[in-house]
């Protein structure tokens, strides 16, 4: 692999670095009974859209290999979808400042939209900082960001943490 190409792995973890950067993801709501499944779209947010921002998220991005815990099994936990998780990867050399847990994606990630279609858009948060490793630098189309937005905001975090 060359050293301009990104590893897969890095664009599951895209959300990780926005939620260190913003100091984590609150939890918001109720428990939802599939966790999988987006709710009824809020106001304004076509039932197409999150369906497409589904699809990012779970097809291209990934984002649930790293921000959804795993059963004892080693399986995904669909019931805690994107609720936050150990971070299993591990840098290469040795940093101070590499994350050690995955935030929690579903719900209401602490930025408005716009910052977040910034981010998914440029790779640069609210701070104009760029993101750190191991999250990607994504270069979404901002439908596709917006897309993710709606998508992330539909999910419900689960009750218990």
């Amino acid at each position: 692999m060359r050293t301009s190409e990104v590893h897969p792995a890095y664009l599951a973890l895209f959300i990780l670095t926005l939620a260190i950067l913003c100091g984590g993801i609150p939890l918001y709501g109720r428990a939802q009974q599939n966790r999988g499944s987006p709710k009824a779209a809020n106001s304004g947010t076509h039932p197409s859209q999150i369906a497409r921002g589904k699809y990012i998220v779970e097809g291209v991005a990934m984002c649930g290999t790293c921000n959804t815990p795993r059963t004892d099994a080693g399986e995904i936990d669909r019931e805690r979808w994107l609720d936050g998780a150990a971070l299993w990867l591990l840098p290469a050399h040795p940093t101070s400042d590499w994350p050690l847990k995955a935030p929690r994606l579903a719900g209401s990630p602490a930025a408005s939209d716009e910052e977040l279609v910034q981010l998914l858009t440029t790779g640069i948060w609210k701070t104009g900082r760029r993101l750190k490793a191991p999250m990607p630098q994504f270069r979404m189309s901002r439908e596709d960001a917006e897309a993710v937005v709606a998508y992330l905001r539909s999910l419900t975090p689960h009750a218990g943490d």
